[in-house]
């Protein structure tokens, strides 16, 4: 249920198309670190149900572990200072590290979050982000593994909310707000 001044709008992705997607993002990871054992570590909290989706469909043994950040609060719009609000449980000196967001945007969140995680040795560092907007891009972040490119449009659902709300909508829809 949509609040004052928030219309939730059309279907941008739907849960299938979002589920074969991530099928196929999960073989090719799998084609990717064969032989590997990656430590898949999930953005919190938009990238949650991507995150356990993909995991679900890697056909490796892996480990995996969740970090907090923070740029957006109430806005709809990066604030581009980024903080992070829980930081990892476990080192990833040595590690072949797979960084799972829900979306690039700007990609400020993205650049912070590389350099942060490089100075901590790990073997490789790769990205996977369900979504990415190129429009909106500030600074140039190399993503390994893309779900959809998306318009430059606020989404919702699959995970990504606003106000902490509508991250329970299985699809990807487009918020629309009052001005």
């Amino acid at each position: 249920m949509a609040h004052a001044g928030e219309t939730i709008g059309p279907v941008l992705l739907d849960l299938q198309t979002i589920q074969a997607r991530v099928r196929e993002l999960g073989a090719q990871i799998t084609r990717d670190y064969r032989g590997k054992n990656p430590h898949v570590v999930g953005i919190l909290k938009g990238a949650s149900i991507f995150h356990a989706d993909l995991v679900r469909t890697i056909d490796l043994d892996l480990s995996f572990d969740f970090m907090a950040v923070g740029s957006y609060g109430a806005l709809t719009k990066s604030s581009g200072e980024v903080r992070i609000l829980k930081d990892l449980d476990e080192s990833l000196e040595g590690k072949d590290v797979l960084l799972v967001e829900d979306i690039v945007d700007t990609g400020l969140t993205l650049h912070y979050l590389l350099q942060n995680l490089q100075n901590r040795n790990p073997e490789s560092l790769k990205i996977a982000a369900l979504l990415n907007k190129p429009s909106r891009r500030e600074i140039h972040v190399d993503v390994d593994y893309i779900g959809f490119d998306i318009p430059d449009e606020f989404v919702i659902g699959y995970g990504l909310d606003y106000n902490q709300r509508y991250r329970h909508l299985q699809d990807v829809r487009i918020l629309q707000l009052s001005k």
